[in-house]
């Protein structure tokens, strides 16, 4: 296993507590410098700002950044491998103390970590892995915990048997891999021995609500209303999906699946179109990955909780812990957590 000299590799989960422990009170302290020099630049390379979620990863990692003394520039390459390539490169160019990346493809982006090496710019993937390459350090969430975490609430929702539509995330993104592989290893003993059917599925270019629509609509084509759930793999899918329901006179009347915790999504759960989405405390992945910005910056040491393969080597990683969310927990979960407020969620008869 290849580690950076920079990284302490350390599995047991109370390290993870301590590490987290840590990050949560920097934050609270607020306005103290993990480093001092204004000189610090961080590169932000993101595959796109089109969804609210990245929006909001964007501006949470800046904000925290800046309050440690730190710039961020960031690029967004609207779904571009090429773009996104040539953005890292103009980052390298500009001398950014360290990079982090949000790869379109995990795949292509293993030439621009390639080349932030040659320049002794260590970079981490935030919450997307960049595959075959000698990468610094992976921030995310457990991915193949949220998959698991979606089949688990459909298999229990559907009493472990019935007819279902998996529709899949972007092919270029290994995330979309792993939350098929969480799936997989719930579904696999109900399809083994016949309780769950999988009537049709489909990978969604882009993660493209547009191209889930189209994909739904082939199965509507195929199936009429002969189905009993849509395991959409995060809410863009889900929402895609939905529209075509609602087109056919079937939203709320089949169960969806989900994931991010998107606004739009949690409004949809609450009026009952969308069963279930999975929460990623977005706002703790954002800081603790500008903090970590920050503290590879000045050369400081980042522990790391776990490792993931990229296919090259075993990645330093930290991993955050995520949380079903539906109508029963909504306002526990979602509201009093701040992510969305109460009156967004339900509306001005909700008295806020």
């Amino acid at each position: 296993m290849k580690v950076s000299p920079k990284i302490l590799l350390v599995l047991a989960s109370l390290i993870l507590s301590v590490l987290i422990g840590v990050s949560l009170s920097a934050r609270q302290n607020g306005t103290s410098r993990i480093y001092d020099d204004e000189g610090l630049v961080i590169g932000m390379s993101m595959d796109t700002l089109k969804e609210a979620r990245w929006q909001r990863d964007r501006d949470i990692f800046v904000k925290r950044a800046e309050e440690l003394g730190a710039k961020v520039l960031v690029q967004s390459a609207n779904s571009d491998d090429t773009r996104q390539i040539q953005q890292v490169m103009s980052l390298i160019a500009n001398k950014v103390k360290v990079l982090v990346i949000v790869p379109h493809d995990g795949t292509a982006m293993a030439k621009a970590v390639e080349e932030a090496g040659k320049a002794s710019i260590p970079v981490i993937a935030f919450d997307r892995l960049i595959t075959d390459c000698d990468l610094d350090l992976y921030l995310s969430f457990d991915n193949i915990k949220v998959g698991e975490q979606q089949a688990g609430y459909l298999v229990e929702k559907l009493n472990g048997k019935g007819r279902i539509i998996r529709i899949y995330g972007a092919p270029t993104d290994n995330n979309a891999k792993l939350f098929k592989q969480g799936q997989d290893n719930v579904l696999k003993p109900y399809i083994e021995r016949g309780a769950i059917t999988v009537v049709h599925e489909d990978w969604v270019e882009n993660w493209d609500p547009g191209n889930a629509k189209k994909i739904m609509n082939a199965a509507l084509t195929t199936l009429g209303d002969t189905f009993d759930a849509v395991l959409a793999s995060n809410d863009g899918t889900a929402g895609g999906a939905i529209q075509a329901l609602k087109e056919a006179k079937l939203d709320g009347k089949r169960l969806v699946t989900g994931q991010d915790a998107d606004l739009v999504a949690c409004q949809r759960i609450v009026a009952g179109s969308q069963s279930m989405t999975v929460y990623k405390p977005i706002k703790e992945l954002a800081t603790t990955a500008a903090e970590l910005a920050v503290k590879f910056g000045s050369g400081k040491p980042i522990v790391a909780n776990g490792a993931v393969p990229n296919g090259r080597m075993d990645v330093p990683s930290v991993l955050l812990p995520t949380i079903v969310v539906d109508r029963v927990n909504i306002q526990e979960v979602i509201v009093n957590d701040g992510f969305h407020s109460k009156k967004d969620l339900f509306g001005e008869a909700s008295g806020e």
